[in-house]
């Protein structure tokens, strides 16, 4: 009898060793075409050898993302093989009626905007240990037995950002308005400050006090040459001594968590960095505060277990909307930022795929975004940016190989996964959207105004205040223009009648006329009522605006508004991927590559839509499915 339980024990470990892994890697905004972003040529040519590796043992093509080809509505599709019609995330911030349209009433990163369930818990229910390591839209935590560690923006616990500190300056305040803050209306990401004379050691120093999250950091701008010159060139912080472009070691400090009346201290580190220097004093310092805390990840001991053994965590580098743009300097900073942020992710799939085991290991890292659409490079190397031609070929060779040297640090985190796969294993590498070249800014706010739609003025520091009992028409991120001619003010509600679509139609005669200045072209490709979203672009009508406004690639919608009215303006950044339909973009593709039980080795002919990568990783695990994708038979065994 005892030998039957032996057998027994062996028959249900043989088929526990079956089960069937999933390790999934979806970097935000990894681009890759047949044209500009050959990743599959880079990796042919030995530039990425784990992506090498898993395009030689499974399939691989392109993928095209859903409008409006960003992060939160494109990870909800990924991962629930349905369009943004029935899985809710329209945008990032979204309104709906009955809420106030100064302010957001759903946030598409939450996990609470999804009116269907991601492959997380599905995966789950079915019995999966599951880890999510920094995925968009899996906070607050849905997983009740498995490990999520920082959602990213699901406003979900401490989250403190990294913030730039810069000498006061008015001009350079009111200029950026409130692009200054997180998502351009949460905590400032750039804080401006003031210095005083200071009797310091022997040194000619300043001292200025750096406050934020409850927390004060006394910093000393001084002159090391002990000379009759006064050049200050260094900076001290808590007893570290850095010049201009160096950083810190992590420095433990205590910062506050505003929830509601209460304040939790939240025991964590930052890293300080030294940007920029002025001989006469004036200075450019980042703090970047660790992005996982115990009320970031669940379990809360995964928070301390990561920062351990991995170091504390710096998820992505700069931020939305970026503030590493304005300077030369900024450029190093971004660089160095980015690849401890690269160094990071790697170092932590490791250890959570070793530590933990999970049968479902998800991962993202918004680090290639960020530098896509930053200011540095996409316009320099896609031959479609205006600055293309303003720098020569060695120039442009320079700024290849940072973007390359980007792609090969993701290409080591495949690695991590595809060492750590067996037999078993359903690997995956996949993104939400790529990116392309920023030509122009279209302030389509100005625009309205200029019609006397839209009534604002800008307070001292240069943020708008919108009069919105006058204003009928203001256009919201990202693609929504929000109309009813009896004004915006109050709770909105969506207009009918004549009147109303009287107003509509000029609206967007308005903006299909709109017209470059310089170069004649037209930034707007269509303005579709709220009615015929789902049939045109696959939204849902409750948390759209009246039109919802499509550029071409090129332009950007910008929601800021100036003194001056101008529509047209010249961004520093220099990349950009939001309101583009994405089919006709290849800048806009991602790659797709999976391999593992059931996939045969294969090159797509055509590129899939990313509703079928869920629809297709469901089928290779037996499971049935309602999505709107297909499934990819004919890369199936």
């Amino acid at each position: 009898m005892k030998y039957a339980w032996v057998v027994l024990l062996l028959l249900l470990a043989c088929q526990q060793e079956q089960e069937t892994k999933v390790y999934w890697f979806v970097p935000d905004g990894m681009r890759a075409d047949p044209d500009v972003f050959t990743v599959f040529d880079w990796a042919e040519q030995g530039h990425l050898p784990n992506i090498k590796r898993m395009m030689g043992e499974g399939a691989y093509g392109y993928s095209i993302p859903t409008f409006p080809s960003h992060t939160p509505t494109n990870f909800a599709t990924l991962f629930t093989g349905v369009y943004p019609d029935k899985h809710g995330v329209a945008d990032g911030p979204m309104h709906v009626e009955g809420r106030p349209l100064n302010k957001v009433a759903v946030g598409g990163f939450s996990s609470a905007a999804k009116k269907v369930s991601p492959f997380w818990v599905t995966m789950e229910q079915d019995g999966k240990h599951v880890a999510l390591l920094s995925m968009p839209g899996s906070t607050p935590p849905e997983l009740n037995k498995g490990i999520t560690v920082r959602g990213r923006w699901g406003g979900w616990g401490a989250d403190f950002h990294a913030t730039i500190f810069q000498q006061e300056d008015n001009h350079t305040r009111y200029e950026r308005g409130r692009g200054s803050r997180l998502f351009f209306f949460g905590p400032p990401l750039t804080k401006y400050v003031n210095s005083t004379s200071a009797n310091w050691t022997t040194h000619k120093a300043e001292r200025t006090v750096l406050s934020q999250y409850g927390a004060n950091v006394e910093v000393y701008v001084f002159d090391s040459v002990d000379d009759e010159e006064t050049r200050f060139d260094r900076v001290s912080i808590h007893g570290q001594t850095l010049a201009e472009g160096e950083a810190s070691e992590w420095i433990p400090i205590t910062l506050t968590w505003q929830v509601g009346e209460s304040r939790i201290p939240v025991e964590t580190s930052f890293q300080a960095r030294v940007i920029k220097i002025d001989p006469s004093g004036w200075f450019r310092i980042r703090l970047f505060y660790n992005n996982i805390n115990e009320h970031l990840t669940k379990p809360t001991t995964t928070a301390s277990e990561l920062t351990h053994w991995v170091g504390p965590m710096v998820d992505f580098v700069d931020n939305f909307p970026p503030q590493l743009i304005f300077y030369p300097e900024d450029r190093q900073a971004f660089l160095d930022e980015a690849h401890a942020s690269l160094d990071w992710h790697r170092k932590a799939a490791g250890y959570m795929l070793d530590a933990y085991d999970p049968d479902v290991f998800i991962h993202d890292i918004y680090t290639p975004n960020q530098m896509l659409t930053s200011r540095w490079w996409m316009g320099y190397v896609d031959p479609k940016g205006v600055a293309y031609d303003t720098i020569n070929d060695q120039e442009r060779d320079q700024k290849w190989q940072e973007v390359l040297s980007m792609y090969k640090k993701l290409d080591d985190v495949v690695g991590e996964m595809y060492k750590r796969a067996d037999d078993n294993t359903i690997l995956v590498l996949s993104s939400d959207h790529g990116a392309v070249p920023l030509n122009k800014w279209v302030r389509l706010n100005n625009l309205f105004a200029q019609k006397g739609w839209l009534h604002f003025t800008l307070d001292e520091n240069g943020e708008p205040v919108i009069d919105w009992e006058r204003s009928t028409v203001v256009y919201l991120k990202m693609a929504h223009v929000y109309i009813h001619p009896d004004g915006l003010a109050g709770n909105w509600t969506r207009a009918s009648g004549p009147k109303y679509r009287k107003l509509r139609e000029e609206v967007r005669q308005a903006l299909l006329s709109l017209e470059d200045p310089f170069t004649k072209d037209r930034p707007v490709v269509a303005a579709y009522d709220w009615e015929r979203v789902p049939q045109y672009l696959s939204l849902p009508t409750d948390r759209v605006g009246d039109l919802v406004v499509v550029n071409e690639a090129g332009f950007g919608w910008n929601e800021e508004m100036s003194e001056d009215r101008k529509i047209f303006t010249t961004p520093l950044k220099t990349g950009y991927k939001q309101a583009i339909i994405a089919h006709h973009e290849p800048g806009m593709w991602t790659p797709f590559i999976i391999m593992g039980p059931g996939v045969r080795n294969t090159k797509l002919e055509k590129p899939i839509n990313h509703v079928d990568q869920y629809t297709t990783i469901m089928a290779l695990l037996n499971k049935s499915v309602a999505t709107d994708g297909r499934v990819l038979h004919e890369i199936l065994e």
